[in-house]
């Protein structure tokens, strides 16, 4: 029988199998880098896409915010216009009010008693004078507590004037606080 040498096509067969199989790897090695890059690519487009969109949001964000910030300025404005026609109507409907506050006083005001000072304070008013008597205080005060316009009137201070002592019949310096009220919220607050 003839010897028939089966190694070198073998090592043949084997050799072209393993190039075969490194060109298939290199193949796959190049498909696969080639979709990573691709995928990379698509990804990094689609990040890029989301933060244009982001930037885009937060600068229509900072632009509302701008708009909520001048609205609500001009909601204090108006607020603080509101308040100060509040106050105007206030003071051009109390403005006869005043006038009947002095005309009560003087009504109220006995032969014998001078007012030095009078001061006001919201619905509080404060009256200094001087009284020729105790008996011109008491007529005084009779008077403020029937009045309409006054209530609560609370005599603070009596002192006798420099030089004299104190008597029945001497002048008195004086200070005495009441409240002031609208006859209208009296009759208001009966019915």
């Amino acid at each position: 029988m003839a010897h028939i040498n089966l190694l070198p096509w073998r090592e043949r067969l084997r050799e072209e199998r393993k190039r075969e199989f490194l060109s298939v790897m290199v193949g796959v090695l190049i498909i696969a880098a080639g979709l990573i890059f691709l995928v990379d690519r698509y990804f990094r487009g689609e990040i890029n896409t989301q933060i244009a969109r982001n930037e885009f949001i937060r600068a229509e964000i900072r632009l509302l915010d701008a708009r909520v910030a001048e609205i609500n300025q001009l909601q204090q404005q108006k607020q603080e216009i509101r308040e100060r026609m509040n106050v105007i109507q206030n003071l051009q409907g109390s403005r006869p009010v005043i006038v009947r506050i002095f005309d009560e006083l003087v009504k109220t005001l006995p032969q014998g008693v001078h007012y030095t000072r009078l001061n006001r304070v919201g619905e509080n008013m404060t009256i200094e004078g001087v009284a020729e008597s105790y008996a011109r205080l008491t007529e005084l005060m009779r008077r403020l507590d029937a009045s309409e316009w006054f209530a609560n009137p609370d005599l603070r201070i009596i002192s006798a004037r420099e030089g004299q002592g104190i008597s029945q019949n001497a002048a008195n310096s004086f200070t005495l606080n009441l409240t002031l009220e609208s006859p209208r919220a009296n009759s208001e607050s009966t019915q």
